[in-house]
């Protein structure tokens, strides 16, 4: 790994580990408050899919403006650093607003609090990816460290999972809500102790970095390459969602214990550390198109296998293979995206690239929720359909994908 001491590079993956366990933790729609907001709004308000989808749209916003976050992180160092501050800064800010959620769930103030979330652990993940860009291209290892961040990302939503699952199972939807929200409450506060694992050199605003962080960002708005894996994403993820609609089929349908649904989730999560480990000792070293194309074609398998979910067994092996799928598709493209950004520029342009999917996945859900209300008569076959098709679409921007072999592992 570029001559880095094993120490070091213990400590970043440490590092990304718990940074990315909490990301997993304190997502403000599908963390361990994920379950029970969707059965309170459900149960509580009585929304259907569309209006749940809908709504909390919003609640994805902070994410989609990332790049914001990033370049206040990149260019306007605070107390000498650029991104360590930022982090501290960030996991107050989500901590207080869970623990807002916890003690006024019930209220009109609810959205507004779940926005506050999601600034607080976007911007977390901004930093946080920057970090991963920086010392990922410093030391030759980005796909080393992107592969930890998911398969620690869905380690803690597997137990965000069953622990949401249980509460929902077991209490009223909005003591289920508020409990849910006070232990996603601690989960940031849990970056403090480790910021200390990561050097960073200190920085300050002067024209000569201005000038070279200026260059950094016409050099990435210039690459064809992250033009390419943009589009790439957007559409892999675009293809009409059915997350919200599905929710509505496992309770109201199949009859499935809010439990049982949970333990769907964290089979979904175990799917994607185990496609972690896949890419990881299997696939790392394949070349980028052929892997790219074996993302898509899995992905669309997974999809289409969705019409054969009609009993429990079923369900667990179609959300697992799922989540192989989606963690196979994300380390792929999301290694290529990091190798690309410019230095000096690397928090706005990795934030640009995930924000490009927080984008798509929420406009996806609500495009799925409307066709399965309004156009297929809540019937979940033609929008599976739809979706299997989507994805296979885009195998015709693989060839335009430079043809550059992935960074092969090394263990630290």
């Amino acid at each position: 790994m570029g001559g880095l001491p094993r120490e070091g590079t213990t400590r970043l993956m440490l590092f990304f580990a718990v940074v990315y366990a909490v990301e997993g933790l304190g997502q403000a729609k599908s963390g361990i408050i994920g379950q029970p907001l969707t059965y309170f709004l459900k149960e509580t308000r009585g929304w259907g899919p569309l209006e749940i989808a809908a709504s909390l749209a919003v609640v994805d916003l902070p994410w989609v403006v990332k790049p914001i976050y990033g370049l206040i992180s990149d260019f306007l160092p605070l107390g000498g650093f650029r991104r360590r501050p930022y982090l501290l800064l960030s996991a107050l800010c989500a901590s207080a607003a869970f623990f807002w959620v916890g003690l006024f769930a019930g209220n009109a103030g609810l959205v507004p609090a779940l926005v506050g979330v999601s600034i607080g652990m976007a911007f977390a993940s901004t930093v946080c990816g920057a970090l991963l860009v920086e010392n990922g291209q410093r030391l030759n290892a980005t796909s080393v460290f992107v592969n930890q961040q998911w398969i620690w990302f869905n380690i803690a939503a597997v137990a965000a999972a069953l622990t949401g699952g249980w509460l929902t199972g077991r209490l009223a939807a909005e003591t289920a809500l508020r409990t849910a929200a006070l232990i996603a409450g601690v989960a940031p506060l849990a970056l403090i102790p480790v910021l200390g694992l990561v050097a960073e050199e200190r920085a300050t605003i002067d024209r000569a970095g201005l000038a070279a962080g200026g260059r950094a960002l016409l050099a990435a708005f210039g690459s064809r390459d992250l033009w390419l894996i943009a589009g790439f994403l957007f559409l892999y993820y675009f293809s009409p969602g059915f997350g919200t609609p599905l929710y509505f089929e496992l309770t109201d349908k199949l009859g499935f214990s809010q439990g049982y649904i949970g333990f769907l989730s964290a089979a979904t999560a175990l799917g994607w550390v185990a496609g972690g480990l896949i890419y990881r000792y299997a696939l790392a070293r394949v070349e980028a198109r052929k892997l790219l194309t074996l993302s898509l074609l899995f992905g669309a398998a997974s999809t289409l296998a969705y019409l054969g979910l009609v009993d429990r067994i079923s369900a667990v092996a179609i959300y697992f293979t799922g989540g192989v799928a989606g963690m196979i598709a994300n380390t792929a493209t999301f290694s290529l995206a990091a190798a690309h950004c410019p230095k000096r520029a690397e928090g706005f342009t990795f934030a640009a690239m995930m924000s490009i999917i927080n984008f798509a996945h929420p406009l996806a859900d609500t495009v799925g929720a409307a066709l399965y209300e309004h156009v297929f008569g809540g019937r979940m076959a033609p929008l599976i359909l739809v979706s299997t098709a989507s994805t296979l679409a885009i195998l015709v921007l693989v060839p335009l994908v430079s043809d550059r072999p992935g960074e092969s592992f090394s263990k630290p």
